[in-house]
């Protein structure tokens, strides 16, 4: 059972990423998905969430127009895509599964199965 985020990297101020978040050993379509991030010194923030449907999404304040959460269920991928970046979005992203499904959260103590975390760093 394992996670795996890719497509972080070294963007500048302006610039876009799309980070994925891969399943092996389960599938994530009974799943809520969640995005977090961690910048050095600071806890752990719920960036965006999914339902196990699609059809509900969650986000924190200040990625609001700038991100956006997707999954492809035949794919046992989901996809942040990350728009007009912004120094303060320097960060380890973090992919992770809710052991549930229903309205998605972004309480990182809820979710059960986290990836490894890939690096975003956005220069000004």
């Amino acid at each position: 059972v394992q996670l795996q985020a890719s497509g972080g990297g070294l963007v500048q101020a302006g610039g876009s990423l799309r980070l994925s978040c891969s399943a092996s050993g389960f599938t994530l379509d009974h799943r809520d998905m969640g995005w977090f991030r961690q910048a050095p010194g600071k806890e752990r923030e719920g960036v965006l969430c999914i339902s196990s449907s699609g059809g509900s999404t969650y986000y924190t304040d200040s990625v609001k127009g700038r991100f956006s959460i997707s999954r492809d269920n035949a794919k046992n991928t989901v996809y942040l895509q990350m728009n007009s970046l912004k120094p303060e979005d320097t960060a380890v992203y973090y992919c992770a599964a809710d052991p549930l499904q229903g309205a998605c959260t972004l309480i990182p103590g809820i979710y059960s199965t986290w990836g490894q975390g890939t690096q975003v760093t956005v220069s000004s």
